[in-house]
């Protein structure tokens, strides 16, 4: 930590008395400033530090510490902010962790009282029960807070039918620099006299606005556009008297640049009952654009605008593939929302729009969809736009920076052809423009240069023509994502230079001495300033990379800069990504946190960063260690973030010639430690179970003391398989199942179940000869060179064993994937890899295509855990079509069991595993009941449900089982032969109850859990 800032900031001191006074989290630590250096914008300022406080309270106590210090504030809530608001040399309040309640709801009133934290979903989720919502939704809305919505004045796909978060917003709780604190709504004559009665600072604040807004009042009239989206600038219109002198208002899309958010007074509106749900198809994104007025004559919820360059761009990135063959005809498309209190209210808008829409010179090709699943695909398809449009291959990168334009609806179509022939000029081809047509808002990502002088300096002549053209329309430079640094220095362009002049008086009323998030929006930054790459980008990465990284170019740099921000790895709910996140609300410990680090620890090589010791970097190492490598990243992602490749390379490299921890020896060499336990399992088994030995031996191998470790079987199977006799030939042929060690030393009864299944198909079942090894447990833990080794000989010796036709069936998912993807971008270049590669199946995906086989009939109902490799490579949709034949009614787990192989194992992890499994694994069980049927084909899932099954009321005798397992008990049952499965010492297996509960009180998770 420096002393002084170039800010004249005493840095030392100022931490210091934040420590003492603050009720919160103070972190002035390298790895903190680097995570929170940037947003999801082209522009990188680290911060001075950064204060993440457990109450409001705790937070104006700290802008008091800033202000006898003189540091500048920056307020953060997501930070997925597009324009550079969210980033800057500051003192930087995360409110999102510890300041998320809702602390009222009056559904009468339909109002709600927020903490600026609290995400939008989870405040959804709270409002629910009373047919309310918060009425904007930005594409962001499982992780954007309430408090950035306040800050940027949000809008998403439904502000066409409720406006932007400024028209929903009834009051707010404000701190200025000074430190003055109230609540600013509307003002009426009699309370304005009220706070000039009550006098002081905040009635002479009250005096100074009114006074701007009579004086300036006719200019801002002339100047504002009067458009759905005018988001940028100040809304200074909100101060006229016709608008009710609404400073609260007046306050929203302010960016941090004026006062801080403490609490919010929200307006709501019901849920529709129903819905109507359409896309229409027109034969350009313009002649899209020019219905979109006359649809809006009809009431809808939302309009939004697709064109075929994001329609390819997800083909080319094959995301979601099976929304995009639902599209009607055409390469333009609207979707269209309507909503009413009967689904005939909400059905006939929808035929009075398409009836009307028949009398235009181009009439669309219109699909409606009735199945909520296929309109959740196709709002995908919109809401991952961002994401899409980036790190297209073999295309240049593409950049936010002007990616929200917004003109009057009736007039987008003209604009599109004229901002299609600007691009044209400017020479930035396969741009995709999609967005809010219904109020005329366009969204893209342009293929900037921003590595070079002559490419920023283009970048900068571009950006001015465009702002020229909006204005020329008489539309709003930013239409959702703020001005920040992007626009600031544009806003003289549509709004005049008096105006700007009334912005600065304005700021200055509030922040005289520019200390609330300076340089953004008033006085700002030029946009070619404080940018992440800029002509000096020159990230070193000065070792030998083990992956190939295909999709970067070979390139590590590439690999860290791909996050582009978005943020949905900080998302609760659906999918896989990101555990780690999900436990402990820490940024650090999201994707993006990660991703954020590696990229300052490529640019500490090169140029000043807080990261400057490279692969050695013990805060890089620290944000990797709760990473569990479930890969869920690797598809959730829109970019395809690949978190568990990122940290076995540098785990990898950060131990390189020196001693590595424990449990990289002990759980990374298991498959060895397998083989020699076999010769005498009992034992090992007793050895493992002496109570104090068992401790003791287990902190010396880096292993959690309150987990029990997992009993090797009596009989491996593939020593049970030896001594079968030979099978006759099949009419199928024959498969190889590939005897993964946890299969093959610890439940060897999946093994036999899956030969039974198999047998029954028309397979014979054959094993690969000798003792192999996909070498996961040592890519898991970064030990790349014998994990390459391993799999080199691995795949010569698979290679000659398989014929042509022989499938290599995987029944651990996590060594599958390996052979799917780990493999391949480890050696790249060996032939047996590919060829492996090729053959590897999962059980139930060759089940699914074996001709005239069905599963036997079961019934029941099941919790399934998928695994999070099976999620991220293969997916479990085979597994769903081999359940669902089966009859088996299955609740189907999102998001990870927590323990992923060696992480939940590891001493100092049972925490995050813990909390991570009461994401929703165990309140599924809970659920189902104590009698409740599990079904997990990872090994990992399997042990954690039987180790912390205990904990949601699991009954002893439910075992989880794998796929097979279930299948070969049915089938024994209908021919009469029992079918064992065998889970030595099950009741043994559990997690002490008061572990688990010490676990969850852990400072880390306690917050979530």
């Amino acid at each position: 930590m420096s002393v002084i800032t170039s800010g004249g900031v005493d840095v030392r001191t100022l931490a210091d008395a934040l420590a003492d006074r603050v009720d919160g989290e103070v972190r002035f630590d390298d790895g903190s400033r680097a995570t929170y250096a940037t947003d999801a914008s082209n522009y990188r300022q680290v911060p001075i530090g950064v204060v993440v406080p457990y109450t409001v309270d705790a937070a104006v106590e700290a802008i008091a510490v800033c202000r006898e210090y003189g540091a500048p504030v920056l307020s953060r809530g997501g930070g997925t902010s597009l324009a550079g608001e969210c980033t800057n040399h500051a003192i930087v309040i995360d409110w999102s962790k510890y300041c998320n309640r809702v602390l009222s709801v009056d559904p009468d009133a339909r109002t709600a009282t927020v903490e600026p934290g609290i995400a939008l979903d989870d405040l959804n989720a709270v409002l629910a029960p009373h047919g309310l919502q918060f009425g904007p939704k930005p594409a962001t809305h499982s992780h954007c807070t309430l408090g950035g919505m306040i800050g940027n004045n949000s809008c998403g796909s439904t502000a066409q039918a409720y406006g932007k978060t400024v028209d929903n917003v009834r009051r707010l709780e404000v701190l200025t620099y000074a430190g003055d604190r109230f609540w600013a709504g509307p003002t009426s004559t009699e309370e304005f006299e009220r706070i000039q009665h009550a006098g002081g600072p905040v009635a002479e604040l009250y005096t100074a606005m009114r006074d701007l807004a009579e004086t300036s009042g006719d200019l801002i009239r002339e100047r504002y556009p009067h458009i759905p989206r005018r988001v940028s600038g100040y809304n200074l219109d909100s101060l006229l008297p016709e608008a009710g002198f609404d400073v609260g208002r007046a306050l929203v899309g302010s960016e941090s640049t004026l006062v801080t958010v403490l609490r919010a007074e929200l307006d709501l509106v019901p849920v529709p009952p129903t819905r109507t749900f359409l896309v229409l198809g027109f034969p350009s994104i313009e002649d899209a654009a020019d219905a979109a007025t006359e649809i809006a004559e009809h009431d809808p919820l939302t309009i939004e605008g697709l064109d075929s360059v994001l329609v390819n761009d997800q083909k080319t990135k094959r995301q979601n593939v099976e929304a995009l063959h639902l599209l009607p005809e055409g390469d333009g498309w609207l979707v269209v929302e309507f909503g009413g209190q009967t689904k005939d209210e909400s059905d006939e808008k929808a035929r009075r729009m398409v009836a009307a829409l028949q009398d235009r010179d181009v009439v669309p090709h219109d699909r409606e969809f009735g199945d909520e699943a296929h309109q959740k695909e196709i709002l995908e398809v919109r809401e991952a736009g961002l994401g899409a449009t980036a790190w297209i291959p073999d295309r240049q990168d593409t950049w936010e920076g002007w990616e929200d334009a917004a003109v009057p609806p009736e007039h987008l179509g003209r604009y599109l052809r004229d901002f299609g022939d600007l691009l044209d000029e400017f020479g930035y081809q396969n741009v995709s423009r999609y967005g809010h047509f219904g109020q005329g808002c366009v969204h893209c990502r342009i293929p900037f240069d921003l590595v070079t002088e002559e490419g920023i300096a283009q970048y900068r002549a571009f950006i001015q023509r465009a702002a020229e053209l909006v204005a020329s329309y008489g539309g709003s430079l930013s239409g959702e994502h703020g001005d920040g640094q992007s626009r600031g220095a544009l806003l003289p362009v549509m709004f005049g230079e008096e105006v700007v002049h009334v912005f600065e008086r304005f700021k200055a009323l509030f922040d005289p001495e520019d200390r609330m998030n300076p340089g953004k929006v008033v006085h700002p930054y030029q946009p070619t300033e404080n940018l992440r790459l800029g002509a000096g980008y020159g990230p070193k990465v000065d070792v030998e990379l083990h992956f190939s990284y295909p999709k970067d170019r070979g390139q590590f740099d590439r690999a860290a800069l791909r996050c582009v921000g978005v943020g949905n790895c900080r998302s609760h709910s659906g999918n896989v990504m990101c555990p780690s996140f999900r436990a402990t609300n820490e940024e650090e410990h999201s994707t993006r946190g990660r991703s954020r680090l590696l990229f300052e620890m490529l640019e500490g090589q090169y140029r000043e960063s807080p990261i400057a010791d490279g692969w050695r970097s013990t805060e890089v190492r620290d944000a990797l260690d709760l990473c569990l490598s479930c890969k869920g990243c690797k598809t959730d992602c829109p970019v395809n973030v690949d978190m568990a490749t990122y940290k076995a390379e540098f785990l990898s490299h950060h131990y390189e010639g020196r001693l590595r921890p424990a449990a990289h020896y002990t759980m990374g060499w298991l498959p060895i430690w397998a083989r020699i336990a076999s010769v005498a399992p009992a034992l090992v088994n007793r050895l493992a179970r002496i109570p104090g030995l068992s401790r003791a031996a287990k902190r010396l191998g880096g292993v959690e003391p309150d987990r029990p470790v997992p009993r090797f079987a009596p009989q491996r199977f593939t020593d049970w398989f030896a001594e079968r006799p030979p099978g006759p030939p099949a009419p199928l042929g024959d498969v190889m199942i590939w005897p993964d060690t946890f299969t093959d030393n610890f439940h060897p009864s999946i093994g036999r179940a899956a030969v039974t299944v198999l047998e029954d198909a028309g397979y014979r079942v054959v094993l690969p000869p000798g003792h192999l090894c996909c070498g996961l447990t040592w890519i898991s833990t970064g030990q790349l060179a014998t994990a390459g080794r391993m799999l080199a000989h691995t795949a010569e010796v698979l290679a000659a064993a398989l014929s042509d036709d022989v499938p290599l069936v995987g029944l651990e998912p996590s060594c599958l994937a390996v052979f799917r993807s780990d493999a391949p971008e480890l050696l790249p270049d060996d032939p047996n890899v590919a060829a492996v590669a090729e053959r590897a199946t999962s059980f139930a995906e060759l089940l699914e295509r074996t001709p005239d086989w069905s599963p036997p009939h079961i019934g029941g109902t099941a919790v399934v855990q998928p695994h999070c490799h099976q999620h991220a490579v293969g997916g479990f949709g085979a597994d769903q079509t081999i359940l669902d034949r089966a009859g088996i009614e299955t609740t189907t787990v999102e998001g990870c069991c927590g323990l992923a192989g060696n992480f939940g194992f590891e001493d100092g992890h049972l925490d995050v595993s813990a909390a991570a499994a009461e994401h929703a694994l165990l309140p599924a069980i809970r659920e189902a009941g104590p009698g409740a049927r599990v079904i997990a084909d990872g090994f990992s899932c399997r042990t954690q449900v039987e180790q912390l099954g205990g904990t949601a009321g699991l009954s002893e005798a439910s075992r989880p089982l794998h796929l097979a397992e279930v299948l070969a008990l049915q089938l024994g049952a209908r021919r009469g032969v029992p079918v064992r499965v065998d889970r030595p010492g099950r009741t043994a297996e559990r997690v002490p109850a008061e572990a688990v509960e010490r676990a969850l009180a852990s400072e880390r998770v306690r917050q979530r859990s």
